[in-house]
């Protein structure tokens, strides 16, 4: 009888470590696989020094806000909250979910969007404002659709890591903090000078 109960126990012990650990590969699974992919993009939540600093570069700015791989919502939420229709693209849906929650819970849900999705499959043609947490090996490319496909007004914010080839028309912060800002129409025009003054070379 008490090997009985040993094995009983044993059992239930077996089968709550299985679904416990079924329960964790879960949750766990959106957040890892990122850093599967060709290009890593784990979701770091911002701080709240790097939120002032984004919603410092977007004083005196208007109409929609759009956040690039957007976490759990802390940077879209904080647009809203500052008069932005601000829309958030992220691709593990526990996170999604979560921002659709807190934007719910701080009462901003009318002013916000979550979407779950690619970036790379997505136009941001239609947005004025560009918040973007990337890292360093996405940021050639992403500054390549940017440019392809924003409105000459438009302004993008750049959180960590700088844009490899923009030169920022402001920045301020420090270390991770750091935030730098590009408006489109002056990267555009630097582009262009530096075309008009590149001699041509003879063959």
């Amino acid at each position: 009888e008490g090997g009985s109960r040993r094995r009983s126990w044993g059992l239930l012990v077996t089968a709550g470590v299985g679904g416990t650990l079924v329960a964790l590969y879960a949750v766990a699974t959106p957040f890892v696989t990122p850093a599967l992919k060709k290009v890593c993009l784990p979701f770091v939540p911002a701080t709240s020094t790097q939120i002032q600093n984004v919603l410092k570069m977007l004083e005196n700015r208007s109409g929609s806000l759009v956040d690039i791989g957007s976490g759990d919502g802390r940077i879209v939420i904080a647009a809203a909250k500052r008069g932005f229709k601000a829309v958030g693209y992220e691709l593990n849906p526990w996170l999604v979910w979560y921002s659709r929650y807190r934007a719910w819970r701080d009462g901003v849900h009318q002013n916000t969007k979550f979407y779950i999705s690619d970036l790379w499959k997505v136009s941001f043609s239609h947005y004025t404002n560009v918040v973007v947490f990337g890292v360093p090996q996405m940021m050639p490319q992403l500054e390549k659709k940017l440019e392809e496909e924003l409105e000459y007004d438009a302004r993008i914010i750049a959180c960590r890591f700088p844009f490899p080839c923009w030169i920022p028309d402001h920045t301020t912060g420090e270390g991770i903090d750091t935030v730098w800002a590009y408006d489109l129409k002056q990267c555009r025009g630097c582009e262009r000078k530096i075309l008009e003054v590149t001699p041509k070379t003879e063959f």
